[in-house]
Parts: C-alpha cells; sequence; structure tokens
C-alpha cells in the first residue's frame, strides 16, 4: 500500500455522506498522534472562555481528578469514532455525554463554540504540523462529522462549513476570552498531567510545561496569565513539530487503524471499561464500577 493511498481512498468518498468514514480514516490511519494532540489542545483552549473554564473548576473534577477527567472525553470520543455514532457503543457515549452537560447550566453558545474547536483546531494543527496537508474533502468531512454530533446533542444553529466553523470560533474568543482564577487552575492542572504522560515523564516537568506554553498563541497565554516564551524557544518547539510531521511523511502507512483508547497515558481502567459509566454523576453513579464491557488496550505506538 502507497504512502497516499488512505488519501485516495479518503478522495474517492462523499464528504456529505461519507463523513464518519473519512473521519475515521484521518484519526486512526493518517493524523492518529495528530488529532489527539489537537483535540486535547482544543478542549484545553475552552478552558479560557470563563463561563467554560470557571465552571470546570467548580465542580473540583479538573483539578482533583484530572487523569480521570481527561481518559474519559477521550473514551466517549473514541467510543463514537470507531463504532459510530448510531452503533450502540456510539449512543451510549452520547447519551452519557448529554447526561452530563444536562446536569449544568451551559449556554448552547458555549457548547457550540466547544463544537466549533473541535472542527478547527485539528485542521489548524494538522496544516502547520502533519506530515501532509488536509484536502478540501477531508476539511467538509470533519465539519459534517462534528456538525452530525452536534444535532445528536441538540445544539442549536451549528455552523454550515467549517469556514463559518472558523469564523464562530475566532469571534467567540475574542468576545470571551479573560482571565479567571479557577479556568487558571483547571489549566494548570491540565499541564502537570500532561509532563506524566509517556515519554514527556523523561523530562523534567518544567521543561514540558515551557514546551506546552511554546505551541500556544498570544490571546490564549494572555486568558490564562501565562508569560510568554521567549520567541527562540517557540520557533524550537514548533520547528520540532513540523520536522516531525517530514519523518511521518517518510514512514510506511498504518497498516492498522489506531485509536484513542490505546495511547499509552490513558491510564484510568487498565481491566477495561464500561462507555455508560464514564465520567461524571452530580447525582450519583446509576452503574456498578466494577469493569463492564471491556474494551482492548494495545501496547503499539501511534505515528
Amino acid at each position: 500500500m502507497g504512502r497516499f493511498a488512505i488519501r485516495r481512498r479518503i478522495q474517492s468518498l462523499d464528504p456529505a455522506s461519507d463523513f464518519a468514514e473519512i473521519y475515521r480514516l484521518m484519526g486512526t490511519h493518517e493524523f492518529p498522534w495528530d488529532l489527539n494532540q489537537a483535540l486535547s489542545f482544543a478542549l484545553f483552549r475552552t478552558y479560557a472562555v470563563p463561563s467554560i473554564g470557571g465552571l470546570l473548576a467548580r465542580t473540583g473534577e479538573f483539578t482533583r481528578r484530572t487523569q480521570q477527567r481527561y481518559d474519559d472525553t477521550v473514551l466517549i470520543l473514541d467510543a463514537v469514532l470507531e463504532h459510530g455514532p448510531a452503533s450502540d457503543q456510539g449512543r451510549a457515549a452520547i447519551r452519557r455525554m448529554n447526561q452530563m452537560h444536562r446536569s449544568y447550566d451551559i449556554t448552547n453558545d458555549d457548547l457550540r463554540y466547544v463544537l466549533a474547536t473541535f472542527v478547527v483546531l485539528p485542521i489548524r494543527w494538522i496544516d502547520a504540523y502533519g506530515w501532509r496537508g488536509l484536502t478540501e474533502t477531508e476539511r467538509i468531512a470533519s465539519a459534517e462529522y462534528y456538525r452530525d454530533l452536534g444535532r445528536r446533542m441538540g445544539i442549536r444553529d451549528i455552523p454550515p462549513t467549517w469556514q463559518a466553523f472558523a469564523r464562530l470560533l475566532d469571534a467567540y474568543e475574542r468576545a470571551h476570552f479573560a482571565f479567571d482564577a479557577g479556568a487558571r487552575a483547571v489549566a494548570d492542572s491540565t499541564l502537570a498531567l500532561l509532563a506524566t504522560f509517556p515519554p514527556n515523564d523523561r523530562l523534567p516537568a518544567a521543561l514540558v510545561r515551557r514546551i506546552s506554553l511554546a505551541v500556544m498563541d498570544a490571546p490564549l497565554l494572555d486568558a490564562f496569565g501565562f508569560a510568554h516564551p521567549h520567541p527562540a524557544i517557540r520557533g524550537l518547539v514548533r520547528g520540532g513539530l513540523r520536522a516531525r510531521g517530514m519523518v511521518v511523511g517518510l514512514l510506511p502507512p498504518r497498516g492498522t487503524p489506531y485509536f484513542a483508547r490505546q495511547l499509552p497515558q490513558i491510564r484510568s481502567y487498565p481491566d477495561g471499561y464500561d462507555v455508560s459509566a464514564l465520567g461524571t454523576f452530580p447525582g450519583g453513579c446509576p452503574f456498578p464500577h466494577p469493569r463492564g464491557e471491556t474494551a482492548p488496550r494495545s501496547p503499539e505506538k501511534a505515528g
């Protein structure tokens, strides 16, 4: 199989109807590492909106149980990607997500903004650091994938295109990014967790934090009250990410899919998990927590 075989397969599909298959190929074959990094960064970015970051701080979940909350978020999204939103596992994951959201006073505008980060941040990340840029088919499919997910979440007034998602995201951040002490605490907890992920755990935590800050743009740094990294550090880190992308482009294509549940930093459920029992239950969890339906893990590393 040639290096561009998956891209050719994607280009043969219709992004208006085959968006789930296209996005699955993007996320599990073409860009597994990049997509995970971009989605993690997208979630981190939402904390800079005080109504989002402040709420997460008040629950205490993202400061006291940061690892488990990270894992739950990744695994819920992964179940939808792997099995499809109409599958039993996909429906269970979306139901769990909706149950959590309904437990709090979250505005439609904030939910729509978070949805926009899932569309826009991966496009921008992969175009900047991926082994190749995204095709227009992949951009359209990304937007359609999250438009479908947003409808299943009951989000209203969803942007019709990836370009409209980008305009919404940029305008929302200009209007709403601001410092919030609780949001800063959530951001600090997340950065501390990042330093424990392999292979980051082989480096000093302070260095991992500096590397992370070097990837952030000025509005995000200012919203959290983070010091701006030296331009040389920023250039070195971003240059390293671009170099990684070039190296990946020289590697053979991935023959088997790599799912987020296989990532080594997912550590809360070594014996498997039940999607219906993931996440928070403010009114008490109705599910038993001994391991239910088990999802297998793999020692394979994403490329």
